[in-house]
């Protein structure tokens, strides 16, 4: 009997000292470890999750052991994140891309199975969008997080501006053309574009280099918006 008092003891002494020390380590390694959980920070909440559930449960298991496990966790969490930002090519072959599953009301087969994702999983996340039919799709993204994004038809908005009689513009998609300094050589292709050109377009906004660019992103309609690195917003178009 007093073998389980002292052991309870320490399951409540633990739970006492671990939970805090969770909520210090989520807040360093900041919101998205809680938000969009990429493949590797999900792992990272399972392994956290593993090895607390552990002490919690086993007054054996050594709790400094324990402590120790869950700091050096935390810290490669934020080494790994800072590599995926500073290296953008890296991050890409670390995670999940976005992967367009329909197009125009089609469904794209080959993109879904790539994912590993099937029919019936994509219609049951377009329901969850309020999507009934599957017609008035203009564009449905798989994004990196899992989650589906849908772009519905001009027709099919809520409200439009040709409700309000108000001017009304073709609808646009964006297509990235700089992540934190890197070019987008994929996106770009999309519109006959090459780095070149790209740095030719910059320079008429007194932009040289590339990574003095934080994002920069090309419309349909030829319009691109950058974003500097110190933040300041300018637009141009390939069309000028």
């Amino acid at each position: 009997m007093e073998n389980i008092f002292s052991e309870t003891i320490i399951v409540l002494s633990r739970i006492i000292t671990i939970l805090p020390l969770l909520l210090i380590i989520t807040l360093f390694m900041g919101k998205r470890s809680i938000g969009e959980l990429p493949v590797f920070d999900y792992l990272i909440i399972i392994t956290l999750a593993s090895v607390t559930g552990a002490d919690i449960a086993d007054p054996s298991v050594p709790h400094f052991h324990t402590v120790f496990a869950i700091i050096a966790i935390a810290a490669l969490q934020k080494i790994w994140t800072n590599l995926s930002l500073r290296y953008p090519k890296f991050g890409k072959k670390v995670t999940f891309a976005p992967t367009v599953v329909m197009v125009h009301g089609k469904f794209l087969p080959n993109n879904i199975r790539s994912i590993q994702y099937s029919i019936d999983n994509v219609i049951c996340m377009l329901r969850d969008k309020n999507v009934f039919y599957f017609q008035e799709v203009q564009y449905a993204i798989i994004e990196a997080n899992g989650q589906l994004s849908v772009m519905k038809e001009e027709y099919a908005q809520p409200v439009t501006k040709e409700d309000m009689n108000l001017p009304n513009n073709p609808s646009n998609i964006s297509y990235p053309l700089i992540l934190d300094g890197q070019f987008e050589n994929e996106n770009a292709m999309r519109f006959s574009m090459n780095e070149r050109n790209l740095l030719e377009l910059l320079a008429r906004r007194g932009i040289k280099r590339l990574k003095d660019v934080y994002y920069a992103e090309i419309h349909t309609n030829g319009n691109v918006v950058i974003t500097t690195q110190n933040g300041e917003l300018t637009r141009t178009s390939i069309h000028h």
